[in-house]
């Protein structure tokens, strides 16, 4: 089953991601429309990929007569592990770093040792994934997992945000830590919601309702 809704949610989150960069490189993209499809050259941002990977699977388990928050439990275990993973992507291209330090972990990057945010964020999701994957196996009811993915995630990224000299801006405001603080308290309403849905978590052949 999830490899059927693999087929549309991983175009969908790419599509996300890189249109939420555009959006917010606006000034850049209405002056070279072209380079919008230009990805090979970068700019793929992850919230708008999760926001996407989100709206499919809302529409996709409706169509398929599956509990959303049951679904959205198991797929956010796989999804933290797989941002674990893809982070050391940034560190390929050179991208997703912080700022100059002189401490004993920095990195040799762009022509300075900086922070590895990149390899914060690495370590905060892997955590985040043994964390998730270790509660998911004591069968919470559902909605528990993936609002602490919700919660859990954000509350790391908005704070290794912080350090980052890349930032998508809104104003003067990064907007990964707006969406951080929003995805956060929705987290945690949907953590405490849960607590009423007396469905608890297990395989997804059992989440039909």
């Amino acid at each position: 089953m999830f490899d059927e809704f693999l087929l549309w949610v991983i175009p969908a989150g790419f599509i996300g991601a890189r249109l939420w960069y555009v959006i917010f490189n606006l000034n850049y993209y209405s002056l070279y429309p072209s380079k919008i499809f230009a990805v090979w050259e970068g700019g793929l941002a992850i919230h708008g990929g999760i926001l996407a990977g989100m709206a499919v699977a809302l529409i996709w388990t409706r169509v398929k007569k599956i509990n959303f928050l049951r679904f959205a439990d198991i797929a956010s275990v796989a999804l933290v592990l797989g941002q674990a993973i893809g982070r050391w992507a940034n560190y390929v291209n050179q991208e997703a770093y912080g700022k100059p330090t002189s401490l004993p972990w920095a990195m040799y990057i762009a022509g300075e040792y900086r922070h590895p945010t990149f390899l914060y964020e690495s370590i905060w999701n892997l955590f985040l994934f043994f964390g998730l994957y270790y509660y998911l196996s004591h069968r919470p009811q559902s909605g528990k997992v993936f609002g602490l993915y919700l919660a859990g995630y954000s509350l790391g990224r908005f704070f290794i945000e912080a350090m980052r000299t890349d930032s998508l801006m809104l104003g003067s405001f990064r907007v990964a830590q707006i969406v951080s603080v929003v995805l956060f308290v929705a987290g945690i309403v949907i953590f405490f919601l849960g607590s009423g849905n007396k469905t608890r978590s297990g395989a997804i052949e059992d989440s039909k309702n």
